[in-house]
């Protein structure tokens, strides 16, 4: 540690200095006895001597103080200002230190201590009145009746199978590995970054059926089905000859390619699969997009009430991926596995999604369902619009207390709010010529 002199002793030394100058010299060995006894260099004593002689000759008062009294006093920095600095203008570290005239490190520091915090942002679809009231409208629709503790609460959705669409690439454009310090960085390299090899799978999820002592009836996993073909090579490469068949995505998904695979894969595999026995109502739930077939298509309705079934085609609401189990998290989660296996070829990719598929445990896929309920209370909340923050419940620590619900209980405050701004819609809709 660096040892500061006192101001008393400096002064002293100062004194000490006038006292043997005589005849403009200083006294012979003066410097080298004070840099002993004050326990400083001699260089440093030196200094002293050359400001006494400047001020001699100034004529000022001798004072060889050190210009500042303690430690540095910091910045006092207003963080209120953040609140009026436009969004666009906080989009990093540097931009919101410019904007505030501080140094990039001192707001980073700030960010550390957590008085700045950090925040990704996800774009969302846009709601129109008409969706935000049919949001309203879907939610209001899987309360169930009366529950043993007197309250009205959610479904229990046992009933309802959930399907989607989704990409899984072959690599992430940008990937995050830990190294040793003297390890050599790994070299990943692609035709074009933006056609990355890329295959369409089909998810299929219900609800598993998880007995009060943890055995699981019914894993809830009903499939995931690659969009792919089998085609001959057209032309001779050093891995296969010419002609060899080989697995390949197909790149336009269609109308038909979407029938064809729920008639000819997620229905079997629904009536294989399905817990309960035939009769019982089931619902495929769905999104609104384009490629998907209609509820009253015929074709679908003909497999759908085959051998005593009784299964039905529903949309869920437009622009709302958070109404489904797959958009809201478990194809993330199949993802991020999925990401681990390193595939290289099709076919390992499509075996490397089919394997994360399975290796989710039906416990994760439970706590799922019970997002969405918290979703849907949240929309509730927010009265049909998605600008909410999904709340955390605790799932594990309830799971190992033995206390985790089957459904969450809405707010019936909201609830209530809900329903007469859905009947004013209604309302209005028809009383408009």
């Amino acid at each position: 540690m660096r040892y500061r002199m006192s101001n008393e002793s400096r002064r002293t030394i100062a004194q000490i200095m006038l006292l043997n100058y005589k005849n403009n010299k200083l006294k012979y060995g003066l410097l080298t006895k004070l840099s002993q006894e004050f326990k400083v260099s001699r260089i440093t004593i030196n200094k002293y001597w050359l400001k006494v002689k400047e001020q001699l000759i100034e004529g000022s008062l001798v004072a060889v103080d050190r210009g500042y009294k303690g430690s540095k006093q910091r910045v006092i920095i207003d963080l209120e200002q953040v609140r009026t600095i436009p969004l666009h203008q906080r989009t990093s570290v540097r931009s919101l230190a410019c904007a505030m005239n501080l140094n990039p490190s001192t707001v980073h520091r700030l960010v550390q201590k957590g008085k700045i915090r950090s925040h990704s942002n996800a774009i969302k679809p846009q709601l129109i009145e008409k969706n935000k009231h049919e949001r309203m409208q879907w939610v209001l629709n899987h309360m169930s009746r009366i529950n043993t503790n007197g309250r009205i609460s959610f479904e229990e959705m046992y009933d309802v199978v959930h399907i989607d669409e989704k990409w899984f690439y072959m690599t992430r454009l940008s990937q995050k590995y830990y190294l040793l310090p003297d390890e050599q960085e790994p070299h990943r390299t692609c035709k074009s970054k933006r056609f990355i090899t890329k295959v369409m799978f089909m998810g299929a999820v219900a609800r598993p059926r998880i007995t009060s002592d943890g055995n699981v009836n019914f894993d809830g996993k009903i499939g995931i089905f690659p969009f792919t073909c089998i085609v001959p090579a057209k032309r001779s490469s050093k891995n296969r000859a010419r002609g060899t068949l080989e697995t390949r995505p197909i790149d336009r998904i269609t109308k038909l390619v979407i029938k064809a695979c729920i008639l000819e894969k997620i229905i079997p595999a629904i009536k294989a699969k399905w817990p309960e026995r035939r009769g019982r109502k089931i619902f495929i739930q769905q999104d609104d997009a384009r490629p998907h077939i209609s509820p009253n298509n015929p074709d679908f309705k003909s497999a759908a009430t085959a051998d005593g079934w009784d299964i039905e085609l529903i949309c869920q609401p437009a622009n709302s991926p958070d109404l489904n189990i797959l958009d809201l998290g478990h194809f993330r989660s199949i993802q991020a596995i999925q990401h681990e296996k390193s595939p290289k070829y099709v076919v390992q990719l499509v075996n490397a999604v089919v394997r994360s598929y399975e290796e989710i445990t039906p416990v994760i896929l439970n706590y799922t369902w019970l997002s969405l309920q918290n979703c849907m209370n949240s929309i509730l909340k927010v009265h049909g619009n998605n600008c909410y923050k999904l709340p955390h419940m605790g799932k594990k620590r309830l799971e190992r207390l033995n206390e985790l619900p089957k459904t969450v209980e809405p707010d019936m405050e909201f609830v209530a709010q809900a329903l007469i701004l859905v009947t004013h819609y209604h309302l209005n809709r028809v009383i408009e010529p």
